[in-house]
């Protein structure tokens, strides 16, 4: 599966392979499952080994997790959206100031 990907895109491929495929029993067709999965939606699914008692039960949980990562990304993208852009110096102040100080050094000093 693409790593950016929706998981719900790679369910159903899976299931539709799964229907291709026969009985591999539920344990082997959750390790391939797995096997599958983004790293970002793999790793997080570890910790939540202690809910998995079927099939069903990881693509839930996948799903759940798959949503809350992209709800995730659409946050940080409004929020850095939002962010003022740093001032830039004004171009003609700076040129100004250059003429300003290149004219002081050429002044004769007064004693």
């Amino acid at each position: 599966m693409k790593e950016g990907g929706h998981i719900s895109l790679y369910i159903a491929d899976f299931r539709s392979c799964d229907s291709r495929i026969g009985d591999w029993g539920e344990r082997v067709l959750i390790h391939h499952f797995r096997m599958g999965l983004p790293s970002r939606i793999f790793d997080q699914s570890a910790s939540h080994s202690s809910r998995i008692d079927s099939l069903q039960d990881v693509m839930d949980m996948t799903l759940e997790l798959d949503t809350r990562y992209h709800e995730r990304q659409n946050e940080k993208s409004h929020h850095q959206e939002k962010k003022p852009e740093a001032s830039k110096p004004n171009s003609s102040r700076s040129s100004q100031n250059k003429k300003k100080n290149f004219q002081k050094r050429d002044k004769p000093h007064s004693s």
